[in-house]
């Protein structure tokens, strides 16, 4: 089962370039990022992310072209069914994971268009720094760098 925070659900346009993103936050986080930002996202918390749910939460915000799960939780066979479901309703909406794994299964790698990899390091800063050890890609290309702006 993978349970979401319905209050913490929001339209991001800052997470995956150039899309009008869906956000949601997903309990049961098996990191331990020193310096995690959400720490009580480690527990047991929130409402069953099922297929319909998310269907309503994608009708819901109208306009969304992205749908992103900001955490794996604990059931890897609920987040790739979940994934499935949502590819064969929505085929328009893209499909964005952060990981912050090192390393992610090739059934990751199929099952969304984005995935994030790395765990935050607080040193390393965020995926907008460069020093950054996280890394975003789109079907398997690595596009870390279309956040990093440049100051004038």
């Amino acid at each position: 089962m993978i349970k979401y925070v319905p209050d913490m659900t929001s339209l991001v346009l800052e997470e995956i370039p150039g899309s009008l993103t869906l956000a949601v936050e997903i309990s049961n986080c098996q990191g331990n990022c020193k310096g995690c930002h959400s720490p009580f996202l480690k527990t047991d918390m929130g409402e069953e992310l099922t297929p319909a749910v998310a269907a309503r939460l994608i009708k819901d915000n109208f306009g969304v072209n992205c749908f992103l799960l900001l955490g794996e939780g604990a059931d890897p066979v609920a987040l790739l069914s979940l994934a499935r479901c949502l590819r064969m309703e929505y085929p328009e909406i893209e499909l964005a994971l952060y990981s912050g794994r090192e390393q992610v299964e090739e059934e990751i790698w199929q099952a969304f268009d984005y995935v994030k990899t790395g765990p935050y390091i607080e040193e390393a800063g965020p995926l907008n720094s460069p020093s950054t050890n996280q890394r975003l890609y789109y079907h398997g290309k690595d596009i870390t760098q279309r956040f990093w702006h440049k100051k004038d």
